[in-house]
Protein backbone atom coordinates (compact mmCIF):
# COMPACT_ATOMS: atom_id res chain seq x y z
CA UNK A 1 0.00 0.00 0.00
CA UNK A 2 2.74 2.19 0.77
CA UNK A 3 4.31 1.68 -2.61
CA UNK A 4 1.41 2.27 -4.45
CA UNK A 5 0.28 5.72 -2.58
CA UNK A 6 4.05 6.50 -3.13
CA UNK A 7 3.94 6.20 -6.83
CA UNK A 8 0.37 8.04 -6.91
CA UNK A 9 1.61 10.64 -5.43
CA UNK A 10 4.59 11.21 -7.05
CA UNK A 11 2.97 10.29 -10.66
CA UNK A 12 2.75 14.00 -12.86
CA UNK A 13 0.08 14.23 -15.50
CA UNK A 14 0.78 16.38 -18.54
CA UNK A 15 -3.52 16.71 -19.46
CA UNK A 16 -3.99 18.66 -15.84
CA UNK A 17 -0.67 20.71 -16.66
CA UNK A 18 -1.77 22.13 -20.30
CA UNK A 19 -5.43 22.95 -19.03
CA UNK A 20 -3.71 24.56 -15.92
CA UNK A 21 -1.33 26.12 -18.23
CA UNK A 22 -4.05 27.20 -20.91
CA UNK A 23 -6.25 28.67 -18.04
CA UNK A 24 -3.02 30.60 -16.56
CA UNK A 25 -2.40 32.46 -19.69
CA UNK A 26 -5.99 32.83 -20.38
CA UNK A 27 -6.93 34.62 -16.93
CA UNK A 28 -3.48 35.93 -16.74
CA UNK A 29 -2.53 37.22 -19.87
CA UNK A 30 -5.40 40.28 -19.78
CA UNK A 31 -4.60 41.34 -16.26
CA UNK A 32 -1.26 41.28 -17.17
CA UNK A 33 -2.23 43.70 -19.91
CA UNK A 34 -4.09 45.95 -17.91
CA UNK A 35 -1.50 46.77 -15.80
CA UNK A 36 1.35 46.94 -18.22
CA UNK A 37 -1.28 49.73 -19.55
CA UNK A 38 -1.34 51.43 -16.22
CA UNK A 39 2.26 51.82 -15.10
CA UNK A 40 3.20 52.26 -18.90
CA UNK A 41 3.60 55.99 -19.48
CA UNK A 42 4.68 57.25 -22.99
CA UNK A 43 8.32 59.00 -22.55
CA UNK A 44 8.30 58.47 -18.42
CA UNK A 45 8.87 55.33 -18.41
CA UNK A 46 7.16 52.69 -15.58
CA UNK A 47 5.36 54.90 -13.59
CA UNK A 48 2.82 54.07 -10.42
CA UNK A 49 1.57 57.78 -10.04
CA UNK A 50 -1.90 56.28 -11.07
CA UNK A 51 -1.99 54.32 -7.99
CA UNK A 52 -1.70 57.36 -5.67
CA UNK A 53 -4.27 58.91 -7.22
CA UNK A 54 -7.05 56.63 -6.72
CA UNK A 55 -7.35 57.43 -3.46
CA UNK A 56 -8.05 61.26 -3.87
CA UNK A 57 -9.83 60.92 -7.05
CA UNK A 58 -13.46 62.30 -6.85
CA UNK A 59 -16.11 60.04 -5.12
CA UNK A 60 -13.64 56.98 -4.90
CA UNK A 61 -14.09 56.59 -1.82
CA UNK A 62 -17.63 57.31 -1.65
CA UNK A 63 -19.10 54.79 -4.25
CA UNK A 64 -16.56 52.40 -2.37
CA UNK A 65 -18.33 52.57 0.59
CA UNK A 66 -21.94 53.06 -0.44
CA UNK A 67 -20.85 48.97 -2.46
CA UNK A 68 -19.83 47.69 0.57
CA UNK A 69 -23.16 49.29 2.36
CA UNK A 70 -25.30 48.10 -0.16
CA UNK A 71 -23.27 44.42 -0.14
CA UNK A 72 -23.45 44.17 3.64
CA UNK A 73 -27.42 44.86 3.36
CA UNK A 74 -28.10 42.50 0.72
CA UNK A 75 -26.31 39.92 2.59
CA UNK A 76 -27.87 40.14 5.59
CA UNK A 77 -31.31 39.95 3.74
CA UNK A 78 -30.66 37.34 0.92
CA UNK A 79 -29.18 35.15 3.62
CA UNK A 80 -31.81 36.05 6.43
CA UNK A 81 -34.92 34.89 3.52
CA UNK A 82 -33.07 31.82 2.21
CA UNK A 83 -31.28 29.77 5.11
CA UNK A 84 -34.96 29.27 7.23
CA UNK A 85 -36.48 28.69 4.03
CA UNK A 86 -33.76 25.73 3.05
CA UNK A 87 -34.06 24.37 6.67
CA UNK A 88 -37.20 24.56 5.97
CA UNK A 89 -37.83 22.51 2.84
CA UNK A 90 -35.21 19.84 4.48
CA UNK A 91 -37.56 19.42 7.67
CA UNK A 92 -40.84 18.99 5.96
CA UNK A 93 -41.19 20.95 2.98
CA UNK A 94 -40.02 19.05 0.22
CA UNK A 95 -42.85 18.85 -2.08
CA UNK A 96 -42.10 22.90 -2.57
CA UNK A 97 -38.44 22.37 -3.14
CA UNK A 98 -39.64 22.08 -6.91
CA UNK A 99 -41.45 25.33 -6.47
CA UNK A 100 -38.43 27.14 -4.46
CA UNK A 101 -35.92 26.22 -6.87
CA UNK A 102 -37.78 27.37 -10.11
CA UNK A 103 -38.37 30.66 -8.29
CA UNK A 104 -34.87 31.48 -7.16
CA UNK A 105 -34.03 30.47 -10.83
CA UNK A 106 -36.11 32.97 -11.94
CA UNK A 107 -33.46 35.57 -11.86
CA UNK A 108 -31.37 33.85 -14.60
CA UNK A 109 -33.77 34.25 -17.98
CA UNK A 110 -35.13 37.70 -16.70
CA UNK A 111 -32.82 40.33 -18.39
CA UNK A 112 -31.31 42.61 -16.10
CA UNK A 113 -32.73 45.58 -18.40
CA UNK A 114 -36.22 44.34 -18.40
CA UNK A 115 -36.12 43.62 -14.49
CA UNK A 116 -34.97 47.40 -14.15
CA UNK A 117 -37.44 48.96 -16.19
CA UNK A 118 -40.14 47.12 -14.22
CA UNK A 119 -38.50 48.34 -10.86
CA UNK A 120 -38.33 51.77 -12.64
CA UNK A 121 -41.78 51.31 -13.61
CA UNK A 122 -43.48 50.90 -10.53
CA UNK A 123 -41.66 53.05 -8.44
CA UNK A 124 -42.61 55.82 -11.11
CA UNK A 125 -46.41 54.77 -10.70
CA UNK A 126 -49.26 56.64 -8.70
CA UNK A 127 -51.63 59.24 -8.83
CA UNK A 128 -50.92 62.46 -7.64
CA UNK A 129 -53.25 62.41 -4.67
CA UNK A 130 -51.38 59.07 -3.21
CA UNK A 131 -48.25 62.35 -2.51
CA UNK A 132 -49.29 62.31 0.56
CA UNK A 133 -49.84 58.78 1.25
CA UNK A 134 -47.01 56.36 3.09
CA UNK A 135 -47.30 54.59 0.11
CA UNK A 136 -45.56 57.66 -1.77
CA UNK A 137 -43.17 58.82 1.30
CA UNK A 138 -42.21 55.11 1.28
CA UNK A 139 -41.41 55.17 -2.78
CA UNK A 140 -39.63 58.14 -1.94
CA UNK A 141 -37.82 56.51 1.23
CA UNK A 142 -36.30 53.30 -0.70
CA UNK A 143 -34.92 55.91 -3.04
CA UNK A 144 -32.69 58.08 -1.12
CA UNK A 145 -28.99 58.50 -2.34
CA UNK A 146 -27.16 58.32 0.23
CA UNK A 147 -28.59 54.60 0.96
CA UNK A 148 -31.24 53.44 -2.11
CA UNK A 149 -32.95 50.46 -0.34
CA UNK A 150 -34.41 49.81 -3.97
CA UNK A 151 -30.55 48.62 -5.17
CA UNK A 152 -30.68 46.13 -2.10
CA UNK A 153 -34.13 44.77 -2.86
CA UNK A 154 -33.07 43.93 -6.31
CA UNK A 155 -29.76 42.73 -5.83
CA UNK A 156 -31.41 40.67 -3.11
CA UNK A 157 -33.43 39.02 -5.94
CA UNK A 158 -30.03 38.82 -8.84
CA UNK A 159 -28.81 37.08 -5.99
CA UNK A 160 -31.33 34.35 -4.89
CA UNK A 161 -30.09 31.68 -7.77
CA UNK A 162 -26.42 31.69 -6.41
CA UNK A 163 -27.21 31.56 -2.73
CA UNK A 164 -30.00 29.11 -3.59
CA UNK A 165 -27.20 26.49 -5.15
CA UNK A 166 -24.27 27.22 -2.48
CA UNK A 167 -26.60 26.57 0.13
CA UNK A 168 -28.47 23.32 -1.45
CA UNK A 169 -24.53 22.05 -1.61
CA UNK A 170 -24.17 22.55 1.83
CA UNK A 171 -27.43 21.08 3.20
CA UNK A 172 -26.80 18.22 1.12
CA UNK A 173 -23.81 17.19 3.13
CA UNK A 174 -25.56 17.07 6.66
CA UNK A 175 -28.33 15.37 7.81
CA UNK A 176 -30.40 18.57 9.07
CA UNK A 177 -33.36 16.52 10.47
CA UNK A 178 -31.44 14.36 12.41
CA UNK A 179 -29.25 17.58 13.72
CA UNK A 180 -32.79 19.66 14.67
CA UNK A 181 -34.13 16.82 16.43
CA UNK A 182 -31.30 16.22 18.40
CA UNK A 183 -31.11 20.02 19.25
CA UNK A 184 -35.01 19.70 20.20
CA UNK A 185 -34.18 16.76 22.58
CA UNK A 186 -31.84 18.60 24.08
CA UNK A 187 -34.24 21.32 25.20
CA UNK A 188 -33.48 23.96 22.44
CA UNK A 189 -36.47 25.84 20.66
CA UNK A 190 -36.78 26.32 17.01
CA UNK A 191 -34.36 29.53 16.56
CA UNK A 192 -31.59 28.04 18.95
CA UNK A 193 -31.60 24.62 16.98
CA UNK A 194 -30.61 26.60 13.81
CA UNK A 195 -28.51 29.06 15.34
CA UNK A 196 -26.70 26.80 17.29
CA UNK A 197 -26.73 23.25 15.36
CA UNK A 198 -27.32 23.92 11.79
CA UNK A 199 -25.39 27.17 11.02
CA UNK A 200 -22.48 26.14 12.33
CA UNK A 201 -22.30 22.94 9.95
CA UNK A 202 -23.20 25.06 7.06
CA UNK A 203 -20.02 27.96 7.64
CA UNK A 204 -18.56 26.94 4.28
CA UNK A 205 -21.94 27.00 2.79
CA UNK A 206 -22.53 30.60 3.98
CA UNK A 207 -19.31 31.94 3.19
CA UNK A 208 -19.80 30.95 -0.25
CA UNK A 209 -23.07 32.27 -0.71
CA UNK A 210 -21.64 35.46 0.90
CA UNK A 211 -18.37 36.06 -1.72
CA UNK A 212 -20.60 35.23 -4.54
CA UNK A 213 -23.57 38.09 -3.42
CA UNK A 214 -20.64 40.82 -2.69
CA UNK A 215 -18.99 39.61 -6.37
CA UNK A 216 -22.56 40.53 -7.69
CA UNK A 217 -23.09 43.80 -5.82
CA UNK A 218 -19.31 45.52 -6.39
CA UNK A 219 -19.56 44.66 -10.40
CA UNK A 220 -23.34 45.17 -10.82
CA UNK A 221 -23.84 47.83 -13.23
CA UNK A 222 -26.80 48.09 -15.16
CA UNK A 223 -30.17 48.47 -12.52
CA UNK A 224 -27.99 51.29 -10.40
CA UNK A 225 -26.80 53.11 -14.05
CA UNK A 226 -30.30 53.24 -15.03
CA UNK A 227 -32.02 53.89 -11.15
CA UNK A 228 -29.30 57.17 -11.73
CA UNK A 229 -27.32 55.56 -8.75
CA UNK A 230 -23.35 55.73 -8.11
CA UNK A 231 -22.03 52.76 -7.07
CA UNK A 232 -18.03 51.70 -7.20
CA UNK A 233 -19.14 49.65 -10.90
CA UNK A 234 -20.85 53.13 -12.35
CA UNK A 235 -18.20 55.89 -10.79
CA UNK A 236 -15.51 53.06 -12.83
CA UNK A 237 -17.13 53.33 -15.96
CA UNK A 238 -18.02 57.02 -15.12
CA UNK A 239 -14.43 58.14 -14.49
CA UNK A 240 -12.90 55.84 -17.67
CA UNK A 241 -14.59 58.08 -19.91
CA UNK A 242 -12.21 60.83 -19.06
CA UNK A 243 -9.39 59.00 -17.04
CA UNK A 244 -9.06 55.51 -18.98
CA UNK A 245 -5.71 54.85 -16.92
CA UNK A 246 -7.38 55.65 -13.25
CA UNK A 247 -10.52 53.14 -14.43
CA UNK A 248 -8.19 50.33 -15.57
CA UNK A 249 -5.69 51.06 -12.37
CA UNK A 250 -9.29 50.47 -10.38
CA UNK A 251 -10.28 47.90 -11.91
CA UNK A 252 -7.16 45.93 -11.22
CA UNK A 253 -7.28 46.92 -7.70
CA UNK A 254 -10.96 45.73 -6.94
CA UNK A 255 -9.58 42.38 -9.00
CA UNK A 256 -7.26 42.03 -6.55
CA UNK A 257 -9.33 42.89 -3.79
CA UNK A 258 -12.11 40.44 -5.06
CA UNK A 259 -9.39 37.61 -5.20
CA UNK A 260 -7.73 38.06 -1.98
CA UNK A 261 -11.56 38.19 -0.50
CA UNK A 262 -12.25 34.79 -2.57
CA UNK A 263 -8.93 33.25 -0.97
CA UNK A 264 -9.71 34.39 2.64
CA UNK A 265 -13.03 32.52 1.92
CA UNK A 266 -11.61 29.20 0.69
CA UNK A 267 -9.20 29.02 3.57
CA UNK A 268 -11.80 30.46 6.12
CA UNK A 269 -14.41 27.67 5.06
CA UNK A 270 -11.85 25.03 4.53
CA UNK A 271 -10.57 24.24 7.85
CA UNK A 272 -11.97 21.68 10.09
CA UNK A 273 -11.68 21.03 13.69
CA UNK A 274 -8.76 18.58 14.29
CA UNK A 275 -9.75 15.15 15.35
CA UNK A 276 -9.65 14.58 19.48
CA UNK A 277 -9.55 10.99 20.61
CA UNK A 278 -11.16 9.99 23.93
CA UNK A 279 -10.61 7.16 26.82
CA UNK A 280 -13.16 5.96 28.52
Amino acid sequence: MARLTSRGVGKVRPGRGVVLLCAAVYFLLPLAASVIFTVDVPGQGVNFDVYEQILGADGFVSSLVLSLELAAATIALVLLLMVPAMVALRLGARRLRAVVEIVCALPLVLPPIAFVAGIATVLKWGPEYFSTTPLFQTFVAVQNPDFPVVLVLAYTVMALPFVYRALDAGLRSIDVPTLVEAARNCGAGWAQALVRAVLPNLRGALLNASFLTLALVLGEFTVAQILKFRPFAVWIVGIGGSQAQMSVAVSVLSLFVTWLLLLGIAAAGGRTPSPTTTEK
